[in-house]
């Protein structure tokens, strides 16, 4: 199968005729091999518009609405950028095309191992895998001019508004039982966000201390047991997981130097970066 050709074909008539128009966002979806993100034997299924099982209970997210969610997060090249819930990698892969770094944060430590891979193999080595609870956010690497969340929450989790740059967008579905919701957050202030309606979705749930709990009938224990970090060559950027938040200070804001990137997966159940 011509790939690149079924590739360009998914994304114009499943990204472009549905209303996506951020050309970075289009330029990302024709340059990354979404069948490299789908488990063995499924690639014929990779370009529909459809979410597919890559186990341990998780999807990746059907293209229209990884657009989307992309397009809406305004990512700039500039930006730093925190996905929570890295599942197959496809979306991360996507931001790393766009964006100046990506942290991802991924609660099933298989599924990062097998993230970290793809991007390795890609030559995309602007992407820090971390295994934790992305409920709770990153905040060693906060702030971030962007955090997408792709799996729902009850609710936002106050870490992860607290983590945005002044400006900074968070992309969330939020809702339980009565459906779930798309929202932008964009942070305007200390302790106030701008919150948009971006229609309705269905997600596999966030699980995590501020997020669903060992209540909810998907939750599994996490268990990482890899040693603390495995890095591959630093190069460029672009090479081949609402509610009122509490009244805490908003983070610096440091200008942000460009740095060498790299691919890491890192063991963090507390939020820390290990050095």
């Amino acid at each position: 199968m011509d790939m690149t050709r079924i590739r360009d074909r998914m994304v114009e008539h499943h990204v472009t005729r549905r209303g996506i128009r951020d050309q970075s966002v289009i330029g990302a979806m024709r340059m990354v091999p979404r069948e490299n993100f789908v488990p063995p034997g499924s690639e014929e299924f990779a370009y529909e518009d459809a979410p597919l099982s890559i186990g341990e209970g998780q999807t990746i997210s059907q293209p229209f609405i990884v657009a989307l969610m992309l397009e809406k997060a305004n990512l700039n090249a500039g930006d730093k950028v925190l996905e929570v819930g890295t599942g197959s990698g496809y979306a991360s892969a996507l931001i790393s095309r766009i964006a100046r770094h990506v942290y991802s944060i991924e609660r099933h430590e298989k599924l990062a191992l097998q993230a970290r891979e793809r991007f390795e193999k890609l030559g995309y080595r602007n992407i820090d895998v971390h295994v934790g609870d992305g409920s709770k956010g990153l905040a060693k690497a906060a702030p971030f001019d962007a955090i997408i969340v792709s799996a729902g929450a009850p609710k936002v989790p106050t870490a992860l508004k607290e983590q945005l740059h002044l400006g900074g967008r968070l992309i969330i579905p939020v809702g339980g039982g009565e459906g779930q919701r798309l929202k932008r957050f964009t942070r305007t202030s200390a302790a106030a966000f701008e919150e948009e309606d971006l229609g309705g979705v269905r997600f596999v749930p966030l699980i995590g201390e501020d997020a669903w709990t060992a209540s909810h009938p998907m939750y599994t224990a996490t268990a990482p047991s890899l040693p603390g970090t495995v890095a591959s060559e630093p190069s460029s950027p672009h090479d081949g997981q609402g509610e009122g938040m509490e009244n805490h200070k908003l983070p610096a804001l440091p200008h942000q130097h460009h740095q060498e990137a790299e691919i890491r997966l890192t063991i963090d159940d507390e939020g820390d970066i290990a050095s």
